[in-house]
C-alpha cells in the first residue's frame, strides 16, 4: 500500500468555510486513485484551516499530474460555498507538489488542478494533460468571449452582468458590502442635505464646502482653498490625477499666435519668450483632439467644449505657472488669448473651461480608456489563451483580480448612455468619440513611462514627482519581470515557439489595439527582450498607472470647480465682460454638483481586501527562484515606499499616488 500525504487549506476569507462533503482524486503518470472523501475528526474545512490528510493507493501513481476536487452536500436546503486555497500532496518518494486553486467551490462543482511546476504548452510530455489543456482553453474561450462596445474602442467581454462572473473573479463578499455601504452612507448624507436632485444654483462658491461634511482628505481641503492660485494650477499638469498631457514647448503652433507683448510680464526680467523656449522653460498642454466633438445638449441648448492651447512658464522659483489660455484651435476675435492680467473672472474662466476639457481627457481617455479598457483586454485575452499552468498566466493573475467585476459595474453605472459620466459636458457619445480619437491617435511607447517621459521633453523639469516615482516603479517592476520572464524563457527560441504566447499578444493586438500596425503595439513576439518589455508596461498599466489617475480623483475633483466635467454656460469669448455670478452660472448646479463629488468619492476608496502591489498572497508558483524573486522585489518597493515617505515629509502637497503601499496589484476600484 503507498500512502500521499494531503495538506488542504481553506481561504481565510468571510464565510470561506463549508459543511459540505469535499472528495479527491489523484492522477499520475502511472494511474489514479480512489474517489476519497477528506474526512478527519472534528470540524474540517473551517475558515484558514489546513487539513491533514491520507490518500493510499494499492501501486504507486507515478508522476503525479492532476488533482480533481469535488464537493457534495451535507445539507440539502442551502447554498455553501467554500473557498479552497490550494492542496500540497506529498508523494511517496519525498516530493511535494502543490497544487493551487484559489476560488469558490459550489455545491455539486468539482474542479480540476493542475499541479508542479509552470509549463508552456510545448513542454508537455503527456497525452493525458495535453489533451486536459486543449480542453481546458476550449471551454475558456467559450466562457470569455469578446463584444463590441462602439466601433473605434477596444473589444470587451461579454458579460452583462457581474453574477455571471465565474466565483474565481468575482468580488470578494467584504468589498462587496464595503462598495455598498460607500454607496449607502454618501447616499444618506446628500440626501439628508437636499442636495441630490437639487437643480438651485449656487449662490457662493464657499457652499460648496458643505456637500460632504466628514468624507474630507488633506489633499482636498488643500485643493479647496488653493485652486484657483496660477502656481497651483500649474501644478497640477505635473503632480495632479491627469500627469500625461504636457510637454516641452520647442516652438509655439501657429494656431497660437501668442506674442511677446502677452507674455513678457509674467516671464522672469531681462529674458524674452523665446528665450524661455531655447533654455527649455516653456512647456505647452493642446487639446486639439477635442476639436469638433460635439457636447452633449443641456436644457436644449448644446453645451460648449473648449479645444484649447495652455502655455506654461517654469519660472525662476521653479514653479510651472499658466501664462496663456486659448480656448478653441482657430485663433480669430472671438477666441481671444487670455492672460493673467485679464479680468480676474475671465483669467478664471479660461483656466475652469481648459480645465473642464482636461478632465474629461483625464476620466475618458487616461483612466477609462488607458487602464480600465485595455486592463479587461489583457485579461480576457489571458483567460482565452494561457492555459492556468502557464508560466504568466500563475504570473499575471494578480494582476487581473477584479478587473472584470470593476468594469461590468461600472459599465452599468457610470459609462453608459444614462450613466454619470454622460452628463458631463460631452455625454456618452461625445466621451465614446473622444475615446475614439485617442485609440486611434495611441502608441505603444506613449504607454511605456521611460518613453512618454522623454518624448515630452519632461526629462529634467524639477518638481515632477509623478515621472521620479513612476520611473523608479518601472525600473523595479522590469527588474522583477527580465528575472521571471527570462527563468522560464532563455532563449529567444523559447518565445517563438510558445503558441498560447503568441496567440494572446495577437489577441491583445486585435481586440486591444484594432489591429494598427502603426501604433507599434506587438502583435507577435520574436525575442525575450519584446516580452519583457511587454509585460513591464502591462504590470506598470495596471497597477502604478491606474494608480496615478485613480487614486487622487476624490482629493482633486469633489472640490468640483477645481475639476469640473460639466460646465453649462458658453466659453467666453470676449474679455471684460464676466462677473464672479458668471462663474457660478457657468459651474453645475447643487445636485448635479453632488453628484459628482459622490462618483468621485466612490471612485477613489481603498478596501480592506486591497493586495498592494507586489504581494503575491496566493501560492501559485511551485518554483523556489521564482519565490525569492518575489521577495526581492517587495524589498526593492518596501524601499522606494520609504524613500517616497522620507521626501514626501517636507513637502507642502505631498504625492502619495506611486507609493507602493498605496498602489493596488489590479485595476480594482
Amino acid at each position: 500500500m503507498t500512502e500521499y500525504k494531503l495538506e488542504v487549506t481553506t481561504g481565510n476569507m468571510r464565510n470561506a468555510g463549508t459543511w459540505d462533503h469535499i472528495y479527491i482524486t489523484l492522477y499520475g503518470s502511472q494511474g489514479q486513485s480512489d474517489k476519497t472523501e477528506l474526512d478527519n475528526y472534528g470540524l474540517d474545512f473551517t475558515t484558514g484551516a489546513t487539513g491533514t490528510y491520507t490518500i493510499k493507493t494499492s501501486l504507486p501513481l507515478g508522476k503525479l499530474l492532476l488533482v480533481k476536487v469535488e464537493k457534495d452536500p451535507f445539507l440539502l436546503l442551502s447554498e455553501d460555498e467554500w473557498y479552497f486555497s490550494k492542496v500540497v500532496v506529498m508523494t511517496p518518494e519525498g516530493d511535494r507538489v502543490l497544487f493551487p486553486c484559489y476560488r469558490w467551490i459550489s455545491r455539486g462543482e468539482l474542479v480540476e488542478l493542475r499541479g508542479g511546476r509552470a509549463t508552456k504548452d510545448f513542454e508537455e510530455v503527456f497525452p493525458f494533460l495535453i489533451e486536459h489543456r486543449r480542453k481546458e482553453l476550449t471551454d475558456k474561450k467559450s466562457l470569455y468571449q469578446w463584444k463590441t462596445l462602439a466601433e473605434g474602442v477596444c473589444n470587451i467581454s461579454t458579460f452583462n452582468d457581474v453574477s455571471e462572473l465565474p466565483s474565481e473573479i468575482r468580488l470578494s463578499i467584504a468589498r462587496r458590502s464595503e462598495i455598498l455601504n460607500s454607496k449607502k452612507m454618501a447616499g444618506i448624507e446628500l440626501m439628508i442635505k437636499g442636495l441630490l436632485g437639487s437643480a438651485e444654483r449656487w449662490e457662493n462658491i464657499e457652499d460648496m464646502k458643505k456637500i460632504f461634511w466628514f468624507q474630507k482628505t488633506t489633499i482636498s481641503e488643500y485643493v479647496s482653498e488653493h485652486w484657483k492660485e496660477d502656481d497651483f494650477y500649474g501644478y497640477q499638469f505635473l503632480n495632479g490625477i491627469n500627469p500625461n498631457v504636457i510637454k516641452r514647448c520647442s516652438k509655439l503652433p501657429s494656431n497660437f499666435p501668442v506674442t511677446e507683448e502677452m507674455v513678457k510680464p509674467f516671464l522672469g526680467e531681462g529674458t524674452s519668450l523665446q528665450g524661455e523656449i531655447e533654455k527649455g522653460h516653456i512647456f505647452i498642454c493642446d487639446q486639439k483632439k477635442m476639436d469638433g466633438i460635439p457636447a452633449r445638449l443641456y436644457n436644449g441648448e448644446r453645451l460648449h467644449m473648449a479645444s484649447g492651447l495652455c502655455l506654461f512658464y517654469l519660472n525662476p522659483e521653479q514653479k510651472l505657472m499658466p501664462i496663456a489660455i486659448q480656448l478653441n484651435q482657430q485663433p480669430t476675435k472671438e477666441n481671444p488669448i487670455f492672460l493673467p492680467s485679464d479680468l480676474e473672472t475671465d483669467w478664471l474662466l479660461a483656466k475652469l473651461f481648459f480645465k473642464n476639457a482636461d478632465s474629461l481627457d483625464h476620466e475618458a481617455v487616461h483612466h477609462l480608456l488607458n487602464t480600465h479598457f485595455l486592463a479587461e483586454v489583457y485579461t480576457v485575452a489571458s483567460f482565452r489563451c494561457l492555459s492556468e499552468i502557464h508560466p504568466l498566466y500563475k504570473l499575471l493573475f494578480p494582476n487581473f483580480r477584479y478587473t472584470l467585476p470593476i468594469n461590468i459595474g461600472g459599465r452599468a453605472t457610470l459609462f453608459k448612455p444614462d450613466g454619470a459620466l454622460s452628463t458631463s459636458s460631452l455625454g456618452y457619445d461625445g466621451i465614446l468619440e473622444l475615446m475614439r480619437r485617442s485609440l486611434a491617435e495611441m502608441t505603444y511607447s506613449s504607454l511605456c513611462l521611460p518613453e512618454n517621459i522623454a518624448a515630452r521633453g519632461l526629462e529634467s523639469i524639477p518638481n515632477f514627482y509623478y515621472r521620479d516615482d513612476g520611473l523608479k516603479l518601472w525600473k523595479i517592476i522590469n527588474s522583477f519581470v527580465k528575472g521571471v520572464v527570462e527563468y522560464f524563457y532563455p532563449s529567444d527560441s523559447e518565445v517563438c515557439r510558445d503558441n498560447e504566447l503568441q496567440k494572446w499578444i495577437s489577441e491583445i493586438f486585435t481586440h486591444g489595439f484594432l489591429g494598427n500596425k502603426d501604433s507599434g503595439f506587438p502583435s507577435n513576439f520574436h525575442t525575450v527582450q519584446e516580452l519583457v518589455k511587454f509585460i513591464t508596461m502591462m504590470i506598470f498599466t495596471v497597477s502604478a498607472q491606474h494608480a496615478a489617475v485613480n487614486s487622487g480623483q476624490f482629493d482633486y475633483y469633489s472640490w468640483v470647480p477645481n475639476g469640473p466635467l460639466l460646465l453649462v454656460k458658453p466659453a467666453p469669448n470676449t474679455k471684460g465682460q464676466s462677473s464672479t455670478t458668471t462663474v457660478l452660472d457657468t459651474l453645475p448646479n447643487v445636485g448635479e454638483t453632488a453628484a459628482f463629488a459622490a462618483v468621485v468619492l466612490l471612485l477613489s476608496e481603498t478596501y480592506s481586501d486591497a493586495v498592494p502591489l507586489g504581494m503575491y498572497p496566493e501560492e501559485r508558483f511551485d518554483d523556489p527562484a521564482i519565490k525569492r524573486m518575489m521577495q526581492e522585489f517587495q524589498a526593492e518597493l518596501s524601499y522606494l515606499g520609504e524613500e517616497i515617505a522620507e521626501r514626501n515629509s517636507k513637502l507642502e502637497v505631498p504625492y502619495t499616488y506611486l507609493h507602493p503601499a498605496n498602489i493596488e496589484n489590479s485595476v480594482a476600484s
